[in-house]
């Protein structure tokens, strides 16, 4: 029988007790973070004065934009100033009580903050460091700026998208980026039970381009396996017919595909049809070889119903299909809502904000959203007094500009746009 070790609460998450800091940006990095802090960790984001960079990118609600809002809850603030090397004490300290570092900072520019794995290692020797770069820390692309965009031009999953006679095409969100973020999870976790067997922490990398290879076992493997190369099919399946998008009477379109020759019999039950006693479409194969008909014909009968009629008559059918939703939509799935995918957090200024949920459930020690997305420098003053700085060291520090807490933010906002203001 297990012994059990510790009484450690982990009502907060299965990741309580430990800490995290992020010290990365945009996305695949800050969201790995907001990951680890919904599974109960203590996130720290720690910024420069001018912030992370999805603080300046897309929409804007109030001062804050949308892809930061999207990206970072469940975490702290920090503003400090790392290119200042008296930072680097207050620094030193908060390292000294973090758990796992993030970052995607590239280098020269990691070594010049001080956030490198053999600098951090000195402030905490069994720190676990986790570094997302684009192609990998080292060989011919080391060093290379790069984003979701390029990683899947050099893996091939752009020549995968798209009709077959078109363009390739991109992913319409950050795939690449998500997935990392998820494997930086799922290594951080298995570093921590490592140190709990052996006290030994380690340096992890993780890159956008090995994600996506990853990924792609069954494509990539499927070459490498069999000599044949993945065709571009776009909506279609390479396998099985009828397999795409058809058009409602709505203007709207459904998904709808046949693994199997039972649900094509099904969607000819479903729309009044005997096509499958057509010998151009009696089996797969025959299918396969007359697909543009076949399409046609489908979408002259999906287009006698609108998009919600044909939806609920497939799928009282037995039939494999699905709405192809709008955002609007999506936000309001009733399946999504009832898996706790869209849920409200309260944000001090903004108010009531919405913020995807947590896709994993744990039924012994449950996680969720913890915090709304921090303000930049939202949390000095209170990570400052837990590392033992009394109010005024605290304004000293904030004075000579090493760290920065929001109301100074605004007070240098408001300084530069009086400037502006002046010269204009």
């Amino acid at each position: 029988m297990t012994q059990i070790k510790s009484k450690q609460d982990f009502s907060a998450g299965p990741l309580a007790g430990l800490r995290v800091l992020d010290l990365s940006t945009m996305l695949a990095g800050p969201y790995a973070a907001t990951l680890l802090g919904d599974l109960g960790a203590d996130v720290i984001k720690i910024e420069s004065h001018y912030g992370d960079e999805s603080r300046h990118l897309g929409p804007k609600r109030g001062d804050e934009r949308g892809p930061y809002l999207s990206l970072n809850r469940s975490k702290r603030d920090m503003v400090l100033d790392l290119q200042q090397p008296d930072a680097q004490a207050v620094f030193a300290k908060i390292v000294a009580t973090a758990d796992s570092v993030v970052t995607n900072v590239r280098e020269p520019a990691m070594s010049k903050l001080g956030i490198n794995y053999e600098q951090i290692k000195k402030h905490r020797p069994d720190i676990i460091w986790i570094w997302v770069t684009s192609f990998g820390a080292d060989g011919p692309y080391a060093g290379r700026p790069g984003i979701d965009f390029l990683a899947q031009g050099y893996t091939g999953v752009l020549t995968l998208n798209g009709e077959p006679k078109g363009a390739p095409v991109r992913t319409g969100f950050p795939a690449v980026d998500v997935m990392t973020s998820l494997l930086v999870v799922n290594a951080a976790q298995a570093a921590l039970r490592v140190r709990d067997a052996t006290g030994e922490g380690q340096r992890i990398e993780v890159s956008l381009l090995d994600a996506l290879m990853h990924a792609q076992a069954s494509s990539i493997g499927g070459y490498l396996a069999t000599g044949e190369r993945p065709a571009r099919t776009g909506n279609r399946s390479l396998y099985f017919a009828p397999s795409g998008v058809y058009p409602t009477s709505d203007g709207k379109y459904v998904v709808i595909t046949t693994p199997g020759e039972k649900f094509f019999g099904n969607i000819c039950r479903a729309l009044g049809t005997e096509w499958d006693k057509d010998e151009r479409f009696h089996n797969i194969d025959a299918r396969l070889a007359n697909e543009d008909v076949l399409d046609q014909v489908i979408s002259e009968g999906t287009r006698k119903f609108t998009r919600d009629e044909l939806v609920e008559k497939l799928i009282a059918a037995d039939v494999l299909t699905a709405p192809i939703n709008e955002v609007e939509d999506v936000v309001k799935d009733p399946q999504i809502l009832h898996n706790k995918m869209i849920v409200s957090t309260e944000h001090p200024v903004l108010g009531r904000l919405d913020v995807t949920g947590v896709p994993i459930r744990f039924y012994g020690t449950p996680c969720s959203v913890k915090k709304h997305p921090p303000m930049q420098g939202e949390h000095t003053r209170e990570l400052l007094l837990e590392l033992g700085y009394s109010t005024g060291d605290i304004d000293a520090l904030i004075t000579k500009g090493l760290a920065a807490d929001r109301d100074e933010l605004l007070r240098l906002r408001e300084a530069r746009r009086a400037k502006k203001k002046q010269s204009a």
